[in-house]
């Protein structure tokens, strides 16, 4: 979307009227005084009422006074072409109505017409206005004498106390634990993004896209709302789950790890609160509801060789470019979910090539990133749970199926895994995993992704037609590779 009004420009206003073509110019009425008021319908002057009669396309009369004033500057951004066309390619906005109307109204009679009363009108309205002015003034001068009047707040806006559960309170609490991270690999790419505090040690935790420029050799630091940075280094990074760990280097002994919450809890409607640096702008704060919950979400670096899948918490609170490994909160301040994604439209804004909010945003659940964190922290991998079977990635809604051939030429389900176990077989179509609809293989292995080695899940799934359920322990993968 262009971020400027489209249509025709809009002439700058004369600096006197045109006269009409078949009118003659009209007498001044007697007794009347050169700078008054023209009279209302006098082609000379204003055109409040021709402009009026066209004011669909204006929501304010224009102003009275000789000259007009110019048209309104065009808004920078948020503009369309239906505005730009409708304000100046078709006369609309106030003034474009009013210049060709050439209909003359009957002389005034004795030279006390129409305009003679609103002169008077006018000067009886400016002495009116002096009068009050004068005696409101003297009021003033005599009321000060005995102290002003003015009340003023016992506390300044920034010793305000906030009520807890507010969301003042809760991002005065969460910001001094959040970091804006700064990324770049060896050859200087790279790029912004946030992340929390997670235990006292001096871990960060973030998404795996924030760091994985500096995952080999690159440059890393962590900046406070505080203004304090930190070297960093990457403990371990799961591009499957999107979830990073970092650790500053010589963390300081007043870290304050944010409360994790329970994803599991969170209900649809429920209030969020979002922190991070969307286009790098460090320390913003947005608000919004839990929109869905177990949304599939499949995510890539663009190349197509590595995606990684989650069943997401959808919010409409306003994430961007830089929001990334931020966290989500709930209305207490506990993170329920880690920001990572965005659907957005194909434009990007505000001047870059970059895509921006339109309320469809999309974050780890925390239990699901507190897992995987721990993992990273204590043994600098990822440990992925698995079926032991190559699904289809293909988009449908039918289900997730088992193809008939693994990736790289291997078996399609794995002899002696847990697909195996469970009985299923190439070309069967797994419909639920316990009690979540499976429409695609993307959303099946998110949902697995959600669940640890070693948990027992129900398998639904149709063969020849026929359902069919099994019982599947799932196994594990450590390693992205």
């Amino acid at each position: 979307m262009s971020t400027e009004n489209e249509g025709t420009a809009v002439p700058p206003a004369p600096s006197a009227p045109p006269p009409p073509a078949d009118a003659p110019a009209a007498s001044v009425p007697q007794g009347a005084h050169p700078g008054a008021a023209p009279a209302a319908g006098d082609p000379y002057g204003p055109p409040a009422a021709q402009a009026h009669q066209g004011a669909g396309e204006s929501s304010s009369a224009p102003d009275p006074s000789w000259p007009p004033p110019p048209p309104p500057a065009t808004p920078a951004y948020g503009g369309d072409g239906a505005a730009g066309h409708g304000a100046a390619g078709q006369g609309g906005g106030g003034w474009g109505a009013g210049w060709g109307a050439a209909h003359q109204q009957p002389a005034p009679k004795n030279g006390r017409g129409r305009g003679g009363l609103v002169a008077a009108v006018l000067v009886a309205a400016l002495v009116a206005g002096g009068l009050g002015g004068g005696l409101g003034y003297t009021l003033a001068e005599e009321n000060d004498s005995g102290g002003s009047t003015t009340v003023s707040s016992s506390t300044s806006g920034g010793n305000v106390k906030r009520d807890p559960g507010t969301v003042a309170a809760v991002a005065a609490a969460a910001l001094p634990s959040t970091v804006t991270i700064e990324a770049a690999s060896s050859s200087g790419e790279g790029g912004t993004g946030t992340g929390f505090v997670f235990d006292k040690q001096g871990h960060i935790v973030t998404n795996n896209h924030v760091v994985a420029d500096a995952v080999d050799g690159g440059n890393l630091t962590a900046t406070f709302p505080n203004g304090k940075k930190y070297d960093a280094e990457v403990v371990g990074n799961a591009q499957g789950y999107d979830v990073a760990v970092i650790k500053l280097k010589n963390a300081p002994s007043d870290l304050k790890p944010l409360t994790l919450g329970n994803s599991d809890d969170v209900a649809v409607g429920d209030s969020t609160i979002a922190i991070g640096a969307p286009f790098g702008l460090s320390n913003t704060v947005t608000t919004g509801i839990i929109s869905a919950k177990n949304r599939p979400v499949a995510s890539s670096d663009g190349s197509g060789s590595k995606a990684s899948y989650m069943s997401a918490l959808q919010t409409d609170a306003s994430i961007n470019p830089g929001n990334s490994g931020g966290p989500l909160l709930d209305a207490q301040g506990n993170v329920i979910g880690i920001n990572s994604a965005i659907q957005s439209t194909s434009n990007g804004g505000f001047g870059t090539g970059q895509a921006g909010s339109i309320g469809l945003g999309f974050a780890i659940p925390i239990n699901q990133a507190k897992y995987v964190a721990q993992e990273l922290i204590e043994t600098g991998k990822p440990v992925y749970a698995k079926i032991g079977a190559s699904v289809s990635l293909e988009d449908t809604t039918n289900g997730a199926q088992i193809t008939e051939q693994g990736v790289g030429g291997t078996e399609p389900v794995d002899p002696g895994g847990p697909a195996d176990k469970a009985g299923l077989k190439p070309g069967d179509v797994i419909t639920k995993l316990d009690d979540r609809v499976i429409d695609s293989g993307p959303t099946l292995i998110g949902e697995i992704w959600t669940h640890k080695p070693g948990d027992e899940v129900t398998i639904t799934y149709e063969r020849g037609g026929k359902e069919h359920t099994t019982e599947l322990t799932l196994g594990s993968r450590v390693g992205d590779s």
